[in-house]
């Protein structure tokens, strides 16, 4: 399995994530399964079945998570030297061809809420900004037609 990118923050994330889903939510779960038992015939029990798909979708996040963690490749962009590059982790100020500016840090699919300004890697205009360069102008091919982005600022925060 290949290795997932992930910030200190987006790590931390998905641990405290995983802690919440086997502290709180299995026991939750497990003890609706148990009430829901309680009523009888489960043929037709709405809410044993409720509860078993719960269980089934906590239990393939728990699986999600573990994996992703194990297979994590933590970045720590405040250790990089500054080079004005853009990289997994950096924060990126551009100017669109518009004139609208923008601020995104470049983070892992899991920590990815572009209302927060925090753009997944795997995106179309993450993927063009990476390994650009302060003063660096980029087009960039998005669903809604072609875009030209300055880069303004890399910070590395």
């Amino acid at each position: 399995m290949s290795k997932v990118p992930l910030t200190e923050r987006g790590a931390e994330l998905l641990r405290e994530e995983l802690k919440q889903l086997k502290t709180v939510d299995r026991p939750r779960i497990i003890e609706a399964i148990a009430t829901a038992r309680a009523h009888g015939d489960l043929k037709e029990n709405a809410e044993y079945h409720a509860a078993k798909d719960q269980q089934g979708m906590a239990e393939a996040r728990i699986r999600d998570i573990e994996a992703k963690l194990s297979n994590a490749q933590i970045i720590d962009v405040t250790r990089l030297p500054a080079t004005g590059r853009v990289v997994f982790g950096s924060t990126v100020h551009v100017v669109a061809d518009d004139g609208t500016e923008a601020k995104y840090r470049i983070v892992g699919e899991d920590e990815a809420d572009i209302k927060a300004g925090l753009m997944s890697v795997t995106s179309p205009i993450a993927r063009a900004l990476i390994a650009k360069q302060e003063d660096d102008t980029v087009e960039i091919e998005t669903p809604g037609g072609s875009r030209t982005y300055e880069i303004v600022k890399v910070e590395y925060i």
